[in-house]
């Protein structure tokens, strides 16, 4: 447990990284009906066909990620759950590296929280860049490279974390 009270004292210390907020805001909402009113019937039924595709993409993509966050959680359930065996394994010195190898993908699993929380930090910062834009195409089409560029860092993290940790 002391291995997630310091992995969680880190977590709560980079949760500082988000800051500001996505919220639409009337002000935009004002804007993107302005624009939308001053568009022809063709491009606006494009627009509505590429709003249809990407909101099935969007919640496939939402589904993506609850899965990895939630694997995440019980892959450490997992881990503290079979701790006694390859904490047995510390004193031997034969099988010792088995144990060791255990606290290695331990504090892995752990700080991926962190590096979690920097890849959501990266994307808000990088959502509110496009949340502004008046250009409503260029933006549902960037928040979702964004959102596929999440997926596939939240992918990346554990394997990024078992590097650090020198775990496999």
């Amino acid at each position: 447990m002391a291995v997630f009270d310091v992995s969680q004292s880190a977590i709560s210390s980079a949760a500082g990284l988000i800051q500001g907020s996505t919220d639409i805001t009337p002000d935009m909402l004002a804007e993107l009906e302005t624009t939308l009113e001053a568009m022809d019937l063709g491009p606006l039924l494009g627009l509505w066909l590429q709003s249809s595709i990407i909101g099935v993409t969007m919640q496939i993509m939402g589904i993506i990620i609850f899965v990895l966050v939630y694997g995440r959680m019980l892959e450490i359930y997992l881990l503290t759950s079979l701790a006694p065996l390859p904490v047995a394994t510390l004193a031997n010195r034969e099988l010792g590296g088995a144990g060791q190898n255990y606290l290695k993908s331990l504090f892995a699993v752990g700080f991926q929280g962190m590096l979690i929380l920097v890849c959501v930090a990266i994307y808000a910062v990088l959502i509110q860049g496009i949340a502004t834009s008046g250009d409503p195409i260029g933006a549902i089409w960037g928040t979702i490279g964004y959102t596929v560029l999440l997926c596939f860092m939240l992918f990346k993290t554990g394997g990024i974390a078992q590097r650090i940790f020198g775990a496999h």
